[in-house]
């Protein structure tokens, strides 16, 4: 995982995801908003309503961050396996992941040690 995270949250890629208001009058907060996903893409700054909505979401829940779990995984020695071809894709270097990761693989490296192992988190 890269060092520093600037995560967004986009319905557009989930076209299915619920918007919903995590704070504000009780007759709107938790109700779903029946905005169709094109208009979402038309309003200005809609994805960053959407990723500070979620963050709220997942702070009055009690849901930990994404940060978060990459310090508990790396606090539980979980191997960080980056891909390489993602890497080169993006043109990302080396400095620009958590030391933790140790190995760069390609997919066709990679599956054969995914069978081996007892859990995969596929990012």
């Amino acid at each position: 995982m890269k060092k520093e995270l600037d995560l967004k949250v986009t319905p557009l890629g989930n076209p299915a995801m619920p918007m919903k208001l995590p704070e504000g009058p009780a007759w709107l907060r938790g109700r779903e908003l029946p905005v169709p996903t094109a208009f979402m893409s038309l309003i200005p700054g809609f994805e960053g309503m959407a990723t500070q909505l979620m963050r709220k979401t997942m702070d009055q829940k009690g849901v930990a961050r994404i940060e978060e779990l990459r310090d508990l995984c790396i606090e539980a020695d979980v191997k960080l396996v980056a891909c390489q071809m993602t890497v080169d894709l993006f043109d990302y270097g080396k400095e620009d992941f958590v030391p933790e990761i140790t190995e760069w693989v390609g997919a066709a490296s990679f599956l054969p040690r995914a069978l081996e192992a007892d859990v995969n988190l596929f990012v």
